[in-house]
């Protein structure tokens, strides 16, 4: 497949900044969908195949948005042709072959050795189609120890050491509440793939990027994996507090928990102001950050009497106004409905669909929410047909259960 032209100013502007992009994406669950749904949202043609039984996430739920389509699904989907085939029969594999001709960036998290056995080995897929980006997502990898074993977030939180610091000193492990490492997983396969279209505009060649949620995991550790590789000390859990910045730490405010991050001597020196405690700064104890780290009990017990007198929204407003960053910790309605997320523009609101916006916003091409999110196999007949599929090809695949037909929008518009 020829390297497509950069698009001309005028074209990118008009359509995102990856129009004319042309991505299959075979993924399920989170991280795959996140990333295709990341592409679609800056411009990208996105194709979504799904198997005869669905992609699993359409029934995690309640809530649901329409019948059998949960919101879960539906904040991952957005934006993106559907269509329903069974990779795994012979016309299948043919439909596959005739969609890759076409495809700049494949996208899937099938488990290792599922595309070699379907006659997609890496090295097949190199020599057939070689300027083909294939995005890869794993939970451990395909090769090593664990290679090829199934893993979803909380599974690698786990193995990866997250859990591990992960809640209060005197309490069990915990899971962060968001499926941070699939999330974030997401987002390096992005990343992943627009470093591979920049080198593919020099050499006219695709490559595997490879993407596993272990990697994630891992690379989330900082700064603790950063103290464990310098001194050996296995670290621990803090709760919400910093292991190497003190004091950073949420408080019982008179209304509710707040938190407040101190960075330096000059912020630590301010906040002691605000509270009317200015003997904290010449405390031995409390001087500079490594004092106050190791004397992090003594301090936040000075520092929570003193915070409980105030209410979340005076208090902020105080330390915030001599540059000392602190919050309120909000719940995700107050979240969602902050002024300062509206001004951002992160909630989006369009003809049915509510969800979130793409994070990355540029100022000549930016992402454009596009609300539509397909039933399952709506797109098919129209997919295949610009493929060079013909009608009974198409027909006979649907009579044997290969592929499956028009259904209607699964929340949003029809587009």
């Amino acid at each position: 497949m020829p390297t497509p032209p950069i698009p001309s100013p005028a074209s990118a502007a008009s359509g995102g900044a990856l129009a004319g992009l042309r991505v299959l994406d075979l993924s399920r669950v989170l991280a795959g969908p996140y990333c295709a749904q990341m592409l679609a949202d800056h411009g990208a043609d996105v194709i979504k195949v799904e198997p005869p039984a669905g992609d699993e996430t359409r029934g995690w739920g309640p809530p649901f948005v329409a019948p059998d389509t949960s919101a879960y699904y539906r904040n991952l989907n957005r934006a993106k042709k559907n269509i329903v085939v069974d990779l795994s029969a012979p016309e299948g594999r043919d439909i596959l072959d005739a969609l890759l001709r076409d495809t700049d960036v494949l996208v899937e998290n099938f488990k290792a050795g599922t595309l070699a056995q379907w006659g997609y080995a890496d090295e097949d897929l190199r020599q057939r189609h070689p300027a083909l980006i294939h995005c890869r997502i794993t939970g451990f990898g395909a090769e090593g120890p664990l290679g090829g074993q199934p893993g979803y977030d909380a599974v690698l939180q786990a193995y990866g050491g997250l859990m591990s610091v992960n809640g209060e000193q005197d309490g069990p492990p915990l899971r962060v509440g968001v499926p941070v490492v699939d999330q974030v997983t997401g987002i390096l396969a992005f990343s992943g793939i627009l470093l591979a279209l920049h080198e593919r505009h020099r050499s006219g060649l695709g490559q595997l990027v490879d993407c596993t949620l272990l990697d994630t995991a891992v690379s989330l550790l900082h700064p603790h994996s950063a103290a464990y590789l310098a001194d050996g000390t296995v670290p621990r859990r803090t709760g919400s507090a910093h292991p190497s910045i003190a004091p950073y730490d949420s408080f019982a405010a008179a209304d509710g928990p707040v938190f407040v991050a101190v960075g330096n001597d000059r912020q630590f020196g301010a906040l002691a102001d605000v509270l009317g405690l200015p003997g904290l700064v010449d405390d031995p104890r409390f001087r500079a950050n490594a004092d106050r780290v190791r004397h992090q009990g003594e301090l936040r017990a000075a520092l929570a009497e003193a915070i409980a007198g105030h209410t979340r929204a005076d208090l902020t407003a105080r330390l915030t106004a001599r540059g000392i960053p602190a919050s309120p910790v909000h719940d995700v309605a107050e979240a969602l409905t902050a002024s300062q997320v509206r001004h951002r523009g992160l909630v989006v609101e369009s003809d049915g669909y509510r969800g979130l916006a793409s994070p990355v916003s540029l100022s000549r091409t930016p992402a454009r929410v596009r609300p539509d999110v397909r039933g399952a196999g709506a797109d098919t007949r129209d997919v295949l047909a610009a493929a060079g599929l013909d009608e009974e090809f198409i027909g006979t695949a649907a009579e044997r259960g290969v592929v499956r037909l028009a259904e209607p929008s699964a929340g949003g518009d029809d587009g």
